[in-house]
């Protein structure tokens, strides 16, 4: 078992993500969890680019609002919604709102 308290944990830049400030809550390195686990705070206009990982992804909104753009829809994602992209599921976000957005990205990567 191990706590992980806010004021302890370190940013880090995910590839491909632009105006946003991320911090790494759970991994390997971090609690030897085999899951990733961050925190995701994205300014108006900020989001991530196209990915299609291999890794299994969760995201839960805890604040604002984020679309999630797929090669079928977009899904406007608001505070307490979640959503499951499978590995290889191509996505993009965007935060198309004036106010900031904050969620939790749970990533499981294939063993």
């Amino acid at each position: 078992m191990k706590k992980v308290e806010l004021k302890d944990v370190k940013p880090y830049d995910p590839p491909k993500h632009f105006n946003m400030a991320a911090l790494k809550l759970h991994d390997k390195e971090t609690t030897g969890s085999s899951n990733f686990m961050g925190l995701s705070h994205f300014l108006p206009g900020g989001g991530a680019d196209w990915d299609e990982g291999s890794a299994e992804k969760i995201y839960f909104v805890l604040g604002g609002e984020v679309t999630i753009k797929t090669k079928k829809e977009e899904i406007i994602l608001k505070p307490w919604d979640s959503i499951y992209i499978g590995p290889g599921e191509g996505r993009e976000i965007i935060n198309n709102t004036n106010m900031p957005a904050s969620m939790l990205v749970i990533l499981r990567f294939p063993d």
